[in-house]
């Protein structure tokens, strides 16, 4: 990927923007994301702990959860950017990205140098993202704190529903029609992956409904996200609804 493609990619939302070595910016504070899936679990605390202190989560899983939605939806944005716009998948290697969690986006991210672009497939998506990232990911996240499997599925489902619908609405606001029908294709193929299906279906367009509940409505002055399996927050007489991402 070249700079000017990254720059097309980053002008879709934060969460699609990623800094680069080619930028000139090739050291920093991060650690590889190879180094937390192999149990270096400083960060990943670090990082649930600041976001428990944000939202004064009443449970160490809420806030598990909520960080664990946030850094998928970054990986997810950033291999399904560049696939949609320009058809190709970066190496977004874990022993290549740096991630700095006490960092916010697009700053969180740093992509060191590596292997050539691939051309994109839901198939490599599946190996970049769901098989090299999110399922260490997910264990890594057990390790710091006991949070349900089924429900980090559930976010992994809800982060790539996410960035299929920004992608959408960016290439309607944008006059890029292609680029948004690339994305509903993509994820279209996507959630008929196994690992994938469980978590949820896309609906009318980029529409989505989880099958669990990522425990945001716990937070004080939380409520439920759009995409929630619920109707209304468990306990509570009226549907709140959130305003994440």
């Amino acid at each position: 990927m070249h700079p000017e493609q990254w720059a097309e990619v980053a002008s879709v939302g934060g969460f699609f923007a990623l800094r680069t070595a080619a930028s000139g910016d090739a050291t920093g504070p991060g650690r590889p994301l190879a180094a937390l899936y192999a149990g270096e679990g400083a960060p990943l605390s670090a990082r649930v702990d600041a976001v428990a202190a944000r939202l004064g989560a009443p449970e160490r899983r809420v806030a598990a959860s909520i960080a664990h939605l946030g850094l998928a939806a970054r990986l997810w944005s950033i291999a399904l950017g560049p696939a949609a716009l320009h058809g190709a998948l970066p190496d977004l290697g874990a022993e290549r990205l740096l991630w700095d969690g006490r960092r916010t986006l697009p700053d969180d991210l740093l992509l060191g140098p590596g292997g050539p672009d691939r051309e994109a497939s839901a198939e490599a998506l599946v190996e970049c993202v769901v098989e090299g990232h999110l399922a260490p990911l997910a264990e890594a996240f057990r390790r710091d704190t006991p949070v349900s499997s089924g429900l980090l599925r559930g976010n992994t489902g809800s982060a790539l529903a996410g960035a299929v619908r920004e992608l959408h609405g960016w290439a309607r606001k944008s006059g890029r029609p292609e680029v948004g029908e690339r994305a509903l294709a993509l994820g279209t193929e996507l959630f008929e992956h196994p690992q994938l299906a469980c978590t949820g279906a896309l609906l009318s367009g980029p529409a989505f409904r989880r099958r669990s509940c990522c425990l945001y409505y716990r937070c004080p002055g939380g409520g439920l996200c759009g995409d929630c399996v619920f109707e209304r927050p468990p306990g509570r007489s009226a549907a709140r609804r959130g305003t994440r991402r």
